[in-house]
C-alpha cells in the first residue's frame, strides 16, 4: 500500500465505516419492507392492479437490497484489508490503486486497467467495481 499519507488513509476508512454504516441501514430497512403486510398490522383491500404494482415494486425492492448487501460486503471486505494492512494494492497486479480512484470507490479491489481486463472476461461493461 502505497497511500500518499497517514490522513489520506484515515479519511478513506471514515468514508468506508460511513458506507458500511448507510449499507446497514439500507439492508434493515429492505428486510423491514419485505415483511408480510399482515405482519405490519396492514388490512388493506386490493385489487390486481394493485397486486401487479406490489410485484413490481417487490421484484425493484428484492434487486435494490441485493445490490445493497453485494456492496456492504464489498466495503466490509476493504476494512478487512485496511485492518491487515493489504489496503490500496491491486489484488491482480499487485500495484497500488491510485488514490483517486480509492477516493471516487474506496472498496474498490483493482486498479482500473485490471477492473477493466476483469469485466472483459466475465463479459460485461457494468459489472460491479470491487
Amino acid at each position: 500500500m502505497s497511500l500518499s499519507t497517514p490522513t489520506d488513509l484515515a479519511a478513506l476508512r471514515d468514508q468506508l465505516e460511513c458506507l458500511r454504516a448507510e449499507l446497514r441501514a439500507d439492508v434493515h430497512a429492505a428486510q423491514l419492507a419485505a415483511l408480510p403486510r399482515e405482519e405490519l398490522g396492514s388490512k388493506e383491500v386490493t385489487d390486481r392492479k394493485d397486486e401487479a404494482q406490489q410485484s413490481t415494486t417487490h421484484g425493484i425492492s428484492g434487486a435494490e437490497a441485493q445490490r445493497d448487501r453485494d456492496e456492504l460486503a464489498q466495503v466490509e471486505a476493504a476494512l478487512s484489508r485496511l485492518n491487515s494492512g493489504a489496503y490500496g494494492d491491486c489484488a491482480d497486479c499487485g500495484e497500488p490503486i491510485p488514490l483517486e480512484r480509492l477516493r471516487v470507490q474506496p472498496a474498490a479491489l483493482r486498479c482500473t486497467a485490471c477492473q477493466t481486463a476483469f469485466e472483459a472476461r466475465l463479459g460485461t461493461a457494468g459489472a460491479p467495481h470491487g
